[in-house]
């Protein structure tokens, strides 16, 4: 099922959250919207379900708009980070709860949650009641619970955020597998990187209420729009020293290092700049000389995450293959890649 936000506004009060917003989900995809705490996210989720009511603008499922539409009736299945399940039910009856609103017979419907349970792998939980589930056991029976409906929208709002490292590593890769065999069409709300990257086609990155790029996680992350989206995706995060124009390149603030300009851009003398490096971008190899002082080192198992002091007390990260040749406090003659690292200007804008 095709989703097209059409020119949508919404508004508590005097207070606009989102300002005339335009964003197509295709029919099988999952995107995910991703940005800070209070960037209108949920707001937009919760739009789209009904929810919240529309303030301006349309929201088209396929082509039929559904902004005036009670959420009972646009058939969309949501699934919430507290996991919303009935504490006095079993999983079974969780799972079948909506098929019996919908007036479903008791076969049938005994039937599909079967088919449901096996599907999310909890075919052995039936007979338990929510207390009795682990964390991730009661995210799938939230899921489950969200599919056997059948809807034609899957609404997932941080369902990952209650569970701990490893199970999250798990919930990721199965919510995918869920997604890709029924071919729904899904959106992810999340601030977390990690998890919009891992599972999503595309990535729609908000800001105030804005949507400032729609992307591959791929593209977005090599190709960032601005510096705040090259800074809101990688983990390590980028790094940014500033730069002055001078002579027709770029001098780097603190360092003898200068770059191209990039591209065809024309710049006024002794404009500012700001350069993003990122920590695989930075190290033994690179062509702009940026020395340092090791602060400190991470050890992460196979590589490990260095940060580098430069003389003006801007720090760099690098990562590196596990070397038992740079401790803290040794000075490194390490250098960034000239064609990797990213120009922007002023306002943020990606040269």
């Amino acid at each position: 099922m095709r989703i097209l936000l059409d020119r949508f506004s919404k508004s508590f009060g005097v207070t606009r959250v989102i300002e005339d917003m335009t964003l197509e989900v295709a029919d099988g995809e999952m995107l995910a919207l991703l940005g800070p705490s209070g960037c209108g996210k949920s707001t937009t989720l919760f739009a789209i379900c009904g929810i919240h009511k529309v303030t301006a603008g349309r929201i088209l499922f396929g082509d039929r708009d559904v902004s005036q539409v009670p959420s009972q009736s646009r058939n969309v299945g949501v699934v919430f980070q507290s996991y919303a399940l009935y504490p006095h039910m079993t999983v079974a009856q969780n799972i079948g709860f909506p098929l019996r609103i919908k007036g479903m017979a008791a076969a049938q419907a005994a039937r599909e949650v079967a088919a449901i349970a096996e599907l999310v792998h909890i075919e052995a939980l039936m007979a338990r009641r929510p207390a009795q589930l682990s964390g991730g056991q009661q995210q799938r029976v939230a899921l489950a619970r969200a599919l056997v409906r059948k809807p034609d929208v899957l609404l997932l709002d941080e369902p990952l955020a209650n569970l701990d490292a490893k199970l999250r590593l798990e919930m990721r890769s199965e919510i995918r597998r869920l997604q890709r065999e029924t071919g729904i069409t899904a959106i992810l709300v999340t601030h977390d990187q990690v998890e919009a990257m891992s599972m999503c086609d595309r990535i729609a990155i908000m800001d105030q209420g804005r949507i400032i790029q729609v992307a591959t996680p791929t593209e977005m992350y090599h190709a960032p729009r601005t510096a705040f989206v090259a800074g809101f995706l990688g983990n390590p995060p980028i790094a940014f020293l500033t730069g002055q124009v001078r002579g027709g390149q770029i001098a780097v603030q603190g360092t003898t290092a200068t770059l191209p300009l990039p591209g065809s851009h024309a710049l006024a003398e002794g404009g500012t700049v700001s350069l993003g490096i990122r920590p695989e971008n930075y190290g033994p190899k690179g062509d702009v000389p940026l020395p340092g002082t090791v602060a400190f080192v991470e050890t992460q198992g196979r590589e490990n995450l260095y940060d580098v002091r430069l003389a003006d007390g801007t720090l760099l990260r690098s990562i590196q293959p596990v070397r038992g040749d740079v401790a803290v406090g040794d000075a490194v003659e390490w250098a960034a890649m000239s064609d990797k690292v990213m120009v922007f200007a002023e306002d943020g804008t990606r040269l």
